[in-house]
């Protein structure tokens, strides 16, 4: 097994979520909407799940953040189905993420802070800063690694997996007694998130230590190897 392939959520499982969500992209864009607009909507919507969380609305910060990933996905099927894939459209949406992703563990480390009957509140809010450094490291391994013109979508915990790990039990089960519940979603999530900025560390160190892959081949001759777009949704 190649544990740098290693995913909590296996590739054939999000293919067939593509699938199923297809026909809402066909209906977005006979709606008019664009992969920006779709994008922005997604953040607007991320922006109020971290303002849920943080007044300590839980299930509603968890539903909306559902939601958000929704659109998220919904954003590049509608740039591919309806043609509109732009080199600004993929910018855009990166930034986005990272500022949605720092607007969600914002909101859930004022809950810790903030909210009564919390037995570890600092230590909540130092698993909820962590977890955040180890999402935009996640993110920047496959910026930087895709900036050099190699692939790496590779690793546990990416965009997807960093969602409902954190929405679905919290929709189900709230925080739990004293917040134990979701500091102990995060702190794994935090572990899990650093394991995948190994994962991709080494990714990019096994494909350009060997040099008969075509990534090592065209870094030596001093070009930029192309990098296939990602058809699976965004897996930052």
């Amino acid at each position: 097994m190649d544990l740098r392939r290693v995913s909590l959520l296996p590739e054939p499982l999000k293919r067939a979520f593509l699938e199923w969500i297809d026909p809402l992209a066909g209906g977005l864009i006979r709606a008019g909407l664009t992969p920006n607009r779709i994008t922005t909507l997604s953040i607007i919507v991320l922006l109020g799940s971290g303002t849920a969380f943080g007044l300590s609305e839980l299930r509603l910060g968890a539903a909306l953040l559902l939601v958000s990933g929704l659109f998220d996905v919904l954003d590049g099927g509608v740039a591919r189905r309806g043609h509109m894939e732009s080199k600004f459209g993929a910018f855009y949406d990166s930034v986005m993420d990272r500022f949605g992703e720092a607007a969600l563990f914002t909101g859930i480390s004022i809950y810790f802070m903030t909210t009564s009957g919390q037995r570890w509140p600092v230590l909540g809010l130092g698993i909820c800063f962590a977890s955040l450094s180890g999402a935009f490291l996640v993110s920047y391994a496959r910026a930087r690694a895709e900036g050099l013109g190699l692939e790496c979508k590779v690793g546990m915990a990416q965009r997807a997996e960093r969602i409902l790990f954190i929405a679905v039990p919290t929709l189900i089960w709230g925080a739990g007694r004293h917040g134990e519940l979701l500091l102990g979603i995060l702190a794994l999530l935090m572990v899990l998130s650093f394991i995948t900025v190994v994962q991709r560390i080494v990714h990019v160190w096994r494909i350009t230590r060997d040099p008969e892959t075509p990534a090592a081949i065209a870094l030596a001759a001093g070009s930029t190897p192309a990098v296939a777009a990602d058809p699976v949704a965004k897996g930052t």
